[in-house]
């Protein structure tokens, strides 16, 4: 995949949760909620500060992370499903 996202905006794929709850009921795919949780990519430069100077990102390629069910734009890049959002959208780093 050829994509680079600019500034301070990152490409995340989905990790899909379990299918099953603890008590071992099958969810369906219509009652599943969207993944909280993905994979980072790509990542941007940073951000511009008002004077030019750019402050690097936090996350990094490879980084699992947390971010809101309603985060980011969705896009497809080469037939995958993926999400373009900016570091702010992200709660966290899982490690």
């Amino acid at each position: 995949m050829k994509f680079k996202p600019l500034h301070d905006r990152i490409l995340v794929e989905r990790i899909e949760q379990e299918a099953k709850s603890a008590g071992g009921i099958i969810i369906p795919d219509t009652a599943k909620e969207k993944p909280i949780e993905g994979k980072v990519l790509a990542v941007g430069d940073g951000a511009r500060a008002e004077s030019g100077a750019i402050h690097p990102l936090c996350v990094k390629v490879g980084d699992r992370i947390l971010f809101g069910k309603w985060s980011g734009t969705e896009v497809k890049i080469d037939g995958q499903d993926l999400v373009i959002m900016k570091e702010s959208d992200i709660f966290g780093i899982i490690g």
